[in-house]
């Protein structure tokens, strides 16, 4: 039996007990802009850049470079290495992406709303927790855009677990380090793989497609609870 099932075994009434967030895409401005932002300084293409990360990973074996970046088995230097001559080869001129943290954070910006509205829930008494695929050199700058530590109990990074989502396994952690079932939780992310895996755990996962379609979502599922 899986650490969920075992946490969904134990479940009580079904009360939502923790709200669980993504950071990147959540918690910011949409990452798709950031990634623009990089592409544009760089003089890239969409269509370029996507076929730059597909030659990134078969110049690795297969492997897709920033998948290893955020499970923390290699280093933002090793990437943007293997990204600038991955791109390199895609344009056939030199490109270095030399700073690529600093220039995505750049381009990011804090989701001061729907921070207020998880800093209203802590108030009403539900636990946070982040449950976000990540970076270990860049935890400085994306702690530094919102008082994290104010209301999340829980920061599980997938950089400092080797382990990414949707990976079943990082959300069985979290569960394991907040001590409840699967059921007991709201978890909330911008992408729609993540959100499947977490459903298929029992977690009640919330696709963020808007401030306000995310709220009214979470609301409903914690009237439903109560």
């Amino acid at each position: 039996m899986s650490a969920a099932s075992e946490h969904s075994s134990a479940a009580g009434d079904g009360r939502i007990e923790a709200i669980v967030s993504d950071f990147g895409g959540v918690l910011t401005t949409p990452l798709m802009h950031a990634f623009a932002a990089l592409q544009t300084a760089q003089g890239i293409p969409l269509e370029q850049f996507g076929k730059g990360m597909a030659r990134a990973a078969e110049l690795a074996g297969g492997v897709q470079p920033l998948f290893e970046l955020e499970k923390g088995t290699i280093s933002e230097a090793q990437f943007t290495a293997q990204l600038s001559a991955a791109m390199s080869d895609v344009l056939g001129r030199d490109v270095d992406f030399d700073g690529f943290g600093d220039a995505f954070f750049a381009a990011l910006h804090p989701n001061e709303e729907l921070f207020a509205y998880l800093r209203e829930l802590h108030g009403r008494g539900y636990r946070m927790a982040i449950l976000t695929n990540n970076v270990r050199e860049w935890e400085p700058l994306w702690r530094a855009m919102l008082p994290i530590d104010e209301i999340f109990e829980l920061v599980v990074d997938s950089a400092f677990v080797g382990m990414r989502k949707p990976d079943p396994a990082i959300y069985e952690l979290l569960l394991s380090r907040l001590g409840l079932p699967a059921s007991a939780t709201v978890f909330v992310d911008d992408l729609q793989v993540n959100c499947e895996a977490a459903g298929a755990l029992g977690m009640n996962a919330v696709q963020f497609l808007s401030t306000e379609q995310t709220i009214a979502d979470v609301e409903a599922l914690l009237d439903g609870s109560s």
